[in-house]
Order: structure tokens, then sequence, then C-alpha cells
């Protein structure tokens, strides 16, 4: 096994580190999708980053786009994410999950392209987001809501 082996195998752990971290989140959230789902869309992500450049390297002689798999990622991970939104009683559910899930995968692009300051800092944001954000949410709506809306009954 060669340096660049060992290399390429740490990063798709840290993948699998930082995404669960951010699932870990949505899963204390009970939320559809959690530590696994996140975990494998940020490997995924790195894997497929790391796949690219290695084509890269293996076909310069090539056409090879290097941009082409990363741009992809994103278009299949909103895809993804698109599974994830319902509509359900007048109301839009599994949006901050999705976008977490669209954040993986950047977390993953990010260690895919040997990133890993950004990658640890973007995963430390998010988990700020979820969980900070969520508490500061729940204040103001407390404060400023005092009724909650009448839900719809189902037909």
């Amino acid at each position: 096994m060669t340096g660049n082996e060992i290399e390429i195998f740490g990063q798709l752990i840290l993948a699998i580190v930082l995404g669960s971290l951010v699932g870990l989140e949505r899963e204390l959230s009970k939320k559809s999708a959690g530590m696994r789902t996140f975990a494998l869309v940020s490997l995924g992500a790195s894997f497929f980053t790391i796949i690219s450049i290695l084509a890269m390297e293996t076909f310069s002689d090539s056409n090879f786009e290097l941009s082409r798999i990363p741009s992809q990622i994103v278009v299949g991970v909103g895809f993804i994410g698109a599974g994830l939104i319902i509509f359900q009683r007048s109301q839009l559910k599994g949006l901050t999950t999705a976008a977490g899930l669209w954040v993986a995968a950047a977390v993953g692009m990010a260690i895919g392209f040997k990133f890993y300051l950004l990658a640890l800092f973007a995963t430390f944001l998010t988990v700020l987001i979820l969980v900070f954000f969520w508490f500061l949410e729940r204040k103001i709506v407390k404060k400023l809501v005092t009724e909650l809306p009448i839900e719809e009954e189902e037909y």
C-alpha cells in the first residue's frame, strides 16, 4: 500500500466522521435522514471527487474535465434532497435536512480535494447552524407567537 492510498483511506474516513457529525443533530431531532445518511452522502461525494482527481491524473492526455464529476454531485444530492422534502398539512417539511445533506456533500467534496481545514470549519458551521439556530428559533417563536395556528383537519 502506498502513501497515496493511505491518505485516500484517511480522506474517506474523515468524510464519514464529519458527515456523521452533521447527521447526529438530525438524528437527535428524529428527522428522516440521520447519521448514516449524512455519512454516506459525505463519503460518496468525497469518493467521487477523489475518483475525478485520479482519473484526471491517469488520463491527463485526454479531454477529461475535472469539474464534471463534482458538478454532478451537486445535482445528484439536490435530487436526493428533493426526495426528502414533503408537503404535509399545508407545510413544507424536510428542507433543513435536505440542505444539511447538500452541505455534507460539499464537505465530502472538500475532503476529496484535500481542503481539510475548510471541511472541518464548514462542518463546525453546519452543526452550529443546526443546533444554535434551532434554539434561537425556538426562543423567538415562543416570544413572538402566543397562539399556534390551528392545524387543518385531514380528509
